[in-house]
Formats: C-alpha cells, sequence, structure tokens
C-alpha cells in the first residue's frame, strides 16, 4: 500500500497521551511566542517527551506545525447537511470564523501556511475537500474553487491580515456572492 493511500494513523493509549501533551504545549508555545518562534527543543521540554520522537514523527517545527494547524479542525467531522445549500454553506464558514477567531488557531493556520510554502497546506487542501462536498451537493450551480474564492478566502484573509475585522464578518453575504455567480450574476 503507498503512503498516499494509507488512512491517518489513530493512537491510543500513551501515544494519545504523548501526542495530547505534544498539541498543547504546540498551542501554547505559538500562542506564547508565534508560530516562527517555535523549534522541537522548546515543544519537547514543554511536553515532557523526548526530541527524538518529534523528530522522528515531523521531522521539523514547520511540518509539526502544519499537521497540528490541521488537527485543530477535524476534517472528518460531519458538515452542516440539513437540505438548505445556503444555510448548511453559511453555517460552515460560521463555523471557520469561530475556528479562526481564537488567537491559537489563528496562529497555527499561519504557521502552517508558512511552513507549506509552495505546497497546498493540509489545512488548505482540507477546506478545499469540503467546499467541493458543498459544489457536488445536488442543485448547486458554482465549484468547490468558487467557494473557496468567494467564502474561505475572505475568511482566512481577514484572519491573516486583519484579525480585529473578523466578528464583523457579513458571512451570510458572502454566501450570497456565491449564489449570485450560479445566477450568472459574475
Amino acid at each position: 500500500m503507498s503512503a498516499e493511500a494509507s488512512p491517518r494513523r489513530r493512537t491510543g493509549g500513551r501515544s494519545a497521551m504523548v501526542l495530547a501533551s505534544i498539541r498543547k504545549a504546540v498551542e501554547e508555545l505559538v500562542a506564547e511566542r508565534g508560530s516562527d518562534a517555535v523549534t522541537i527543543p522548546m515543544v519537547a521540554e514543554r511536553a515532557g517527551v523526548n526530541h527524538s520522537s518529534i523528530y522522528r514523527r515531523w521531522g521539523d517545527a514547520r511540518t509539526m506545525i502544519n499537521d497540528l494547524a490541521t488537527y485543530r479542525l477535524d476534517p472528518e467531522r460531519p458538515l452542516p447537511e440539513t437540505g438548505d445549500l445556503r444555510a448548511d454553506i453559511t453555517s460552515w464558514a460560521q463555523e471557520l470564523v469561530r475556528h479562526y477567531g481564537t488567537p491559537v488557531n489563528a496562529a497555527l493556520l499561519r504557521g502552517g501556511a508558512a511552513a507549506a510554502g509552495e505546497s497546498e497546506s493540509d489545512c488548505l487542501r482540507d477546506r478545499r475537500a469540503e467546499a467541493a462536498s458543498f459544489a457536488a451537493r445536488h442543485g448547486a450551480a458554482f465549484s468547490g474553487d468558487d467557494v473557496i474564492d468567494r467564502v474561505v478566502a475572505p475568511i482566512i484573509y481577514r484572519v491573516i491580515f486583519l484579525p480585529w475585522t473578523l466578528p464583523g464578518l457579513d458571512i451570510p453575504a458572502l454566501v450570497d456572492s456565491l449564489r449570485e455567480r450560479e445566477r450568472g450574476g459574475g
């Protein structure tokens, strides 16, 4: 089986406790110092684990932060599915705003995006998959990229560059602009 086709590993017992302590340490350090200042030795010390365990799993701090940023918004969670596509996308977008409105989640997003460099971050890949699932629903006349461009991108822009404006973001208007696309409005 190729590495691409293998399912995500679910850890339990001691491994789960170690992973939880690493996640907590990363979140605390990112909140205290910013993602660029976090190192694996710092995380190991804070988490009370051997740094070789962290290097073995992630290789470097940027990869670790990208992975943990993705963990925070679980791609396995169910998406809203009420039968009302507009309401479902609105609810999903509001979830993104609530999630990234938390400073540590915003910092992890920034760190994950920086770690991805020229590649697509795991977090964006997960949001793309979610957007595509909305676009694939019956009655949708827009693409997953339309959802990313018209709904997700304005949220992420504000998370990164204008975080103080995130609470006032008019999510229904973003979703309506997506729906305008359906009606041929551009």
